[in-house]
């Protein structure tokens, strides 16, 4: 049977040519509909009619969303450019092509792509509605002096409904992991209400995420555009701020969020992400078609972190909130596995000696040991605050910074250095240190 394929390729000269040669019936490939917009392709991609679509890279308003939702509807894609138009091939690479040729390439080499897309789309194991599977490997990563070779790692950090100290964390081990010389980037990913600009006394107006998130779906982001939309905020952090207003959740989509990681990955030897809690997917079950996602982003970080904290409380309220978000992970995505911390350690909510009794019932209820206890500290957490700045600026000597520059070296696997080594002050204004 013939691979019915639809096309995309108007407004390029050799466009008429193309589909006759691909309708010819020693290729196999049989032209269903020929396409003048996105709107048109993503149309008859529902029907069901089709099995492949051929995109040129020209192609008016196609997005990194326009191909996931046509490999949600089983449309298996293969892009073409204009012979030597690398930049328009690196760009439908970054939209999530996986297959892209040159126009003009033989009509058999075309037909295989096809035929080879399909069957990859279509393999065991891999699920076409998910619009992360056809994100492109990542390519290799740009040489630095002062960061040794390969991609960075991306550290998600997420727990349960509740104020369990997620932005303390994350903010915390950033810090922390650039005071210990390591390249490091924050990011506010938190789609209900993240925090990180006011918590560190940035202007949360920056474009910051959902600026970049934009570029990666329009597969216009690089590394140079996302150190402009990153505050610089030490010689080795910079942060890419989140929402100004939760209500603009939509800008986040799942395959540009990933996309933002990846491009970090190579600007970064640690990516710390503030996640929100939430991993409901009931969004999608209330339209008859696609629809915007707002966990979506949360799951994208999730899914691409090497290493995902979930950060409890330490009370009982906050212990049994974690245990059934751990659980409610284990079902949405099995593979991850997560580490625990838990922060907030006092004497008080809990009986005898804190540490042991929760670890014991963590290891009752969930079969998992805690990697990490945070104590509570009050005072420097506040003061901190207070002054839109770090532990390390306002209380070195606070137990709760001792064990978060612990917790970064330890991730970073970088030497843990003296007490006391760090505190310069920063000018926020300008994002650069001072003094």
């Amino acid at each position: 049977m013939a691979l019915q394929v639809f096309t995309a390729v108007t407004g390029a000269a050799w466009e008429s040519e193309l589909v006759g040669a691909l309708d010819r019936a020693d290729h196999g490939v049989t032209v269903v509909r020929r396409c003048v917009d996105v709107s048109e392709l993503l149309a008859v991609a529902a029907t069901g009619t089709g099995q492949a679509a051929l995109l040129s890279a020209e192609l008016r308003r196609l997005d990194g969303d326009a191909v996931a939702r046509l490999e949600a509807a089983g449309v298996a894609v293969v892009g073409l450019v204009e012979p030597g138009d690398e930049r328009a091939a690196d760009r439908l690479r970054q939209l999530g092509v996986g297959r892209v040729l040159s126009a003009d390439a033989e009509p058999e080499a075309i037909a295989r792509a096809l035929r080879e897309a399909v069957a990859a789309a279509q393999a065991p194991g891999r699920d076409v509605a998910d619009p992360l599977a056809a994100l492109p490997a990542p390519v290799a990563p740009l040489t630095r002096d002062d960061r040794p070779g390969g991609p960075g790692r991306v550290v998600a950090v997420w727990g349960a409904t509740g104020a369990p100290g997620r932005t303390t964390v994350a903010v915390g081990l950033a810090d922390e992991a650039a005071r210990l010389g390591v390249p490091t980037m924050l990011v506010d990913g938190d789609v209900y209400g993240g925090v990180v600009a006011q918590v560190l006394g940035l202007l949360d107006e920056s474009p910051g995420l959902a600026g970049a998130a934009r570029l990666a779906a329009s597969g216009r982001l690089d590394g140079a555009s996302l150190v402009r939309l990153a505050w610089s905020v030490s010689p080795r952090l910079r942060v890419l701020t989140g929402l100004a207003r939760a209500d603009r959740w939509p800008e986040l989509r799942p395959r540009a969020v990933a996309a933002v990681l990846d491009e970090a990955r190579r600007l970064a030897d640690v990516t710390i992400v503030d996640c929100s809690f939430s991993l409901e997917d009931d969004e999608e079950l209330s339209f008859d078609t696609a629809a915007p996602r707002r966990n979506g982003a949360t799951l994208a970080v999730l899914e691409a972190a090497d290493t995902v904290l979930c950060v409890s409380g330490a009370d009982p309220v906050a212990l049994q909130r974690s245990i059934r978000a751990l659980g409610e992970l284990r079902e949405v995505l099995p593979d991850v596995d997560p580490v625990l911390v838990v922060n907030q350690v006092r004497r008080g909510p809990v009986a005898g000696d804190p540490r042991e009794e929760i670890a014991a019932a963590l290891t009752r209820f969930t079969g998992r040991e805690a990697r990490f206890f945070l104590p509570a500290d009050r005072r420097a957490t506040d003061a901190a605050l207070a002054a839109g700045r770090t532990l390390a600026e306002v209380a070195a000597g606070s137990p709760l910074r001792t064990a978060l520059r612990s917790m970064a070296a330890e991730l970073a696997g970088v030497a843990e250095p003296a007490v006391g080594r760090w505190g310069r002050r920063r000018n926020r204004a300008a994002g650069q240190p001072v003094g």
